[in-house]
């Protein structure tokens, strides 16, 4: 074998792995992609606010104090979770056009 055989070699390999690629894609459910998407974003939202529920109950517990951090790191917790949707939604946006 020379070295012009292996090079046709793999251009027509990357010629079928192409194929094969483009014809998964092209077969992959859509509905199964949207799903998953919702999840996702549903999952980031529920984190964030876990997150800040937490801290701040653990900062109300070891300061002792009113729950006023709770109350501010829900809501930054919220805050945090919607930009984290957001940045999400418009890489799905980018990534669909």
């Amino acid at each position: 074998m020379d070295g012009s055989s292996k090079k046709e070699n793999l251009v027509q390999l990357d010629k079928k792995i192409e194929e094969f690629k483009s014809k998964k894609e092209e077969n992959r459910p859509k509905k199964l992609k949207v799903q998953n998407d919702g999840w996702r974003m549903v999952i980031e939202l529920v984190t964030g606010m876990a997150l800040g529920v937490s801290l701040g109950i653990a900062l109300d517990y070891i300061l002792g104090s009113e729950p006023i951090f709770l109350i501010i790191f829900s809501l930054l917790g919220f805050m945090a979770g919607v930009k984290t949707m957001i940045a999400t939604a418009k890489k799905m946006n980018e990534t669909n056009n």
